[in-house]
């Protein structure tokens, strides 16, 4: 059976277990280190490369400062993810700010951090220079509509929310040259989750033809193309890494035969990708607190679909392996599930793994990005800690679970003595 492993053995499992409740949310920073590496090696044949990680993914300030040990910048889309990028040292250009619907206080703060502000809309030009004025290097995102398909994560460019218009790009690009700017990028992000490497080398195909016209009709220069994130990572058994070599070989011959050819460089490329840097390297760690036997077998844990959300709202697949037994036979059929109140709260469906006891650890791979982060509070569940398992084999907590008074925090008990 093909499978999946996991970098750590039952019995450092159970000691981690004694010290941490489950559940929680466990980080490999050996994994991710040695991806970083794989990713910085492969993409630094791009011209000016950087790596601005995608901070929904993984909102954690030790994660940030890892990553920014590294070289890594950071793509932010809120207050909060600009104030937790400044936490962990990642300050001015090394801040990317892309962003939708944007309230004048973020772009405030962006400004105010010296980030890259990545524009979302025509109509934002206006809306930030009333409210934090123009910055020295402005960012517009590009939304090549037909030209480019979607896939079935993100839905077709024309259906989506974000971006300007080739049209757009150049009344705008227009007007900020009329109003004194001098600094330019462009930025696009069209797929999410993405495994075929063609998808990616094709997208910045794209870019650079419309940076060479932008650039012939409106004699600018662009200091950087960014061509968004979105590679995406093998969450089932049998599907491969992508490539990363195969995606930088193939921008750089359209590189070479646009870019270059048409005397636009250098021009730096920059990513923003999140789920493939940190995604394999997270696993929630959950307890079997219950077995059920009715007309299917149910395997209860103490997780719930507000620890891993994924499999609940779109059926996302996430390998499961039960530490100590990943040589047995895997004969059994269970749904694993959670104790909320919703049908959905399950994590994997007819999945078939060993003969499961009570107090077994289950391991659910890949929750490295989009998995704590996505947690919430339905039902009165409490979001779990994470934990960083460190090169060295030990581990220390980056992030406590809630408690009962985090959640109660916001409601006034006092005033409802008072209220009629």
């Amino acid at each position: 059976m093909v499978s999946k492993e996991v970098p750590f053995t039952k019995e450092k499992l159970q000691e981690i277990t004694e010290e941490y409740p489950t559940p929680f949310h466990l980080y490999d920073e050996k994994g991710i280190l040695e991806n970083v590496e794989k990713l910085k090696e492969a993409f630094g044949i791009l011209e000016g490369f950087q790596e601005y990680y995608a901070v929904k993914a993984l909102p954690n300030p030790y994660i940030l400062k890892i990553l920014k040990n590294k070289g890594f910048g950071a793509d932010c889309s809120s207050l909060p993810e600009l104030v937790l990028a400044e936490k962990a040292g990642i300050v001015g250009e090394n801040i990317m700010f892309s962003s939708n619907d944007t309230p004048a206080e973020e772009f405030v703060k962006a400004k105010e951090l010296g980030a890259i502000i990545n524009l979302d809309d025509i109509s934002h030009i206006d809306y930030l220079e009333k409210h934090a004025s123009l910055p020295e290097m402005i960012c517009f995102r590009y939304n090549p509509g037909a030209l480019k398909k979607g896939n079935k994560f993100i839905g077709n460019p024309e259906d989506a929310k974000y971006g300007f218009t080739r049209e757009q790009l150049f009344e705008g690009y227009k007007k900020l040259a009329d109003k004194g700017v001098k600094r330019f990028g462009i930025h696009t992000m069209v797929a999410s989750n993405e495994l075929d490497p063609t998808y990616f080398i094709e997208t910045a195909r794209i870019l650079f033809e419309v940076i060479a016209d932008i650039s012939k009709e409106l004699g600018i220069k662009f200091e950087f193309a960014n061509l968004g994130g979105g590679i995406g990572i093998p969450y089932e058994p049998d599907q491969e890494p992508v490539p990363y070599d195969v995606i930088a070989k193939g921008v750089k011959e359209e590189y070479d035969k646009i870019i270059s050819a048409n005397g636009l460089d250098p021009l730096k490329i920059y990513l923003e990708c999140g789920r493939v840097i940190t995604g394999p390297y997270g696993y929630l760690i959950s307890k079997v607190r219950h077995l059920k036997h009715t007309y299917k077998d149910f395997a209860g844990m103490d997780a719930t679909m507000a620890n891993l959300m994924r499999p609940g709202v779109y059926g996302a697949y996430h390998h499961i392996t039960v530490p100590g037994k990943e040589n047995q036979p895997h004969d059994h059929t269970y749904d694993v599930t959670g104790s909320l109140c919703e049908n959905n709260d399950k994590f994997a469906i007819d999945r078939k793994l060993p003969e499961i006891e009570i107090g077994d650890i289950l391991a659910m791979h890949d929750t490295g990005a989009h998995g704590h982060a996505m947690g919430f509070n339905y039902n009165g569940k409490l979001r779990s800690a994470e934990i960083l398992l460190r090169e060295d084999g030990s581990t220390v907590q980056i992030r406590r679970a809630e408690t009962m008074e985090d959640y109660f925090a916001t409601l006034d008990f006092e005033g409802l003595e008072n209220f009629k």
